[in-house]
């Protein structure tokens, strides 16, 4: 399958990149700027050069490829108004993608963030918040999933709020960023709240077989790790980077704050079963040894 990947240079873009090429398919890679089309062109893919926001450019792609990843997102996290920049970007491409694909039959698949559900692990029968700091991305997912009626056979791949690789990557290394930037391996709230993780390369491989075998309008879990203590990680990152461990206050976060207080384990034992996905790679405790001080 020749795939169009946005987002193909960043955490999990690289290793999905990589993991299509290693299987067998082909891939376009959208590409910003001269860095990301090196990364893609040394990766072995070919380029399309745009941006998110060249919508003319995503219609190009979206047609001249079998199916699509959909990964790109702005990285702009400094302030409330960036992340709500971003998240409009992002619903914008993924509509039009979405329309690019009508009656077509081809895959395309999405990134969303796993629900929240009080008092227990969310699963994949469990709704997109509709209400909160990245709503609208719950809207655009929903929207996307919705086009299966059309001819897209289109399906949304969650994810926890960590990703991880070589212990970089997600809320943890917004978390680990925050530790190098004030000397103090701080926590939100008591540090009983939980984060699910996955390992990078283990996000890859379900991006894949999604796109080779999710039914239309489905919804999937790369959740390696159910929930891990926020306390812990906080330890595992002060005791790398030698800084004392704390709560501190939710604000320390930026916009993320409130998110990061939320006690917000998640479940992919449905996407295990139902497409023999199973992580294979290091949970995020073990991977926060590689951090270096």
């Amino acid at each position: 399958m020749h795939v169009f990947v946005t987002g193909g240079t960043g955490t999990i873009g690289t290793a999905v990149v990589a993991e299509l090429l290693a299987t067998g398919h082909t891939v376009l890679g959208l590409a910003r700027s001269d860095a990301s089309a090196a990364t893609l062109e040394a990766a072995g893919a070919e380029v399309l050069r745009g941006s998110l926001t060249d919508l003319d450019v995503l219609r190009e792609g979206a047609t001249r490829a079998d199916g699509v990843i959909s990964l790109a997102f702005s990285r702009d996290y400094g302030s409330a108004e960036a992340l709500e920049q971003g998240l409009s970007e992002e619903r914008d491409a993924m509509a039009t993608l979405g329309a690019a694909l009508i009656e077509s039959g081809k895959p395309i698949v999405t990134v969303s963030g796993t629900p929240w559900v009080a008092g227990r692990a969310a699963t994949e029968d469990d709704p997109l918040p509709v209400e909160g700091p990245v709503a609208s991305r719950a809207v655009a997912v929903t929207d996307l999933l919705a086009l299966s009626s059309q001819g897209v056979c289109a399906s949304a791949v969650r994810m926890p709020r960590t990703v991880h690789e070589d212990g970089q990557g997600g809320f943890a290394g917004l978390l680990t960023e925050a530790a190098r930037r004030t000397g103090i391996a701080g926590y939100p709230g008591d540090g009983q709240q939980r984060w699910p993780a996955v390992h990078a390369r283990d996000a890859a491989s379900l991006f894949r077989i999604a796109l080779e075998s999710a039914p239309a309008g489905t919804a999937w879990h790369a959740v390696g790790d159910e929930g891990d203590r926020v306390v812990d990680i906080a330890t595992v990152v002060g005791r790398r980077l030698g800084l004392p461990v704390q709560p501190v206050p939710d604000e320390t976060f930026g916009p993320f704050g409130p998110i990061f207080a939320m006690d917000q384990p998640a479940s992919s034992a449905h996407t295990r079963q139902a497409l023999g996905w199973e992580p294979t790679h290091p949970g995020l405790l073990e991977d926060l040894e590689a951090l270096q001080p």
